[in-house]
């Protein structure tokens, strides 16, 4: 399956190239937010089998009132063997944490968390669901425990992120899912495995 998929959000508004097929993942999208600065964001996602993260490429550029225009860039690599790798670089004076993080604690995590984005919520549950990836992970209802690779929007700073995925009830092709964090708790819905109302995120704007 190949689509375009544009989301609304609170403050901004996201478009994606979205192509799932055999068990994998490929996306390339762009992004603006307001908060806590104007920005615009572009990145590259791509999954290895049971849409498991390969690689995620993020830019983020804008304008700071003080100091002048900015970009960050951030490259997310997960190895075979499980190692990430994280490359990171800034231009610009801007009060924002710098990208990148460590590397070694996101050891154990299969999937990038890439803030503000409905798209990375996606992978954990097409492997939940067992979409084209045979039998999925999860047994009955019940939830399921993740720790991710979170990239902070516009920052790129990369953090360990424990997330909890809870089926909560399917209504024909339609999914909603529980998703917590420490702090947060929130409800969404999906359809093939794609947001489609992540209420303090974003919702997908319907197809013509």
């Amino acid at each position: 399956m190949a689509r375009a998929v544009v989301w609304v959000k609170p403050e901004g508004a996201e478009i994606a190239e979205v192509e799932i097929a055999g068990g994998r993942l490929t996306a390339a999208g762009a992004a603006i937010g307001g908060d806590p600065l104007p920005y615009r964001l572009e990145y590259e996602l791509t999954t290895g089998d049971r849409y498991v993260t390969a690689r995620l490429l993020v830019e983020s550029y804008g304008t700071d009132p003080a100091t002048g225009p900015w970009r960050r860039w951030l490259e997310l690599v997960d190895r075979p063997e499980g190692e990430w790798t994280i490359s990171a670089r800034a231009e610009g004076l801007v009060g924002m944490p710098p990208p990148g993080g460590d590397a070694e604690a996101l050891r154990g995590a299969l999937d990038c968390d890439l803030g503000l984005s409905p798209l990375t919520n996606t992978m954990p549950v097409l492997r939940l669901n067992g979409a084209g990836a045979g039998d999925g992970d999860w047994d009955g209802d019940g939830p399921v425990d993740h720790l991710m690779a979170w990239v902070s929007v516009p920052d790129l700073a990369v953090s360990p992120s424990r997330q909890t995925y809870e089926r909560v009830r399917r209504d024909g092709d339609r999914t909603v899912v529980r998703f917590s964090s420490p702090g947060f708790s929130e409800e969404i819905e999906f359809q093939d495995g794609l947001v489609l109302d992540y209420p303090s995120i974003g919702r997908m704007v319907p197809a013509p």
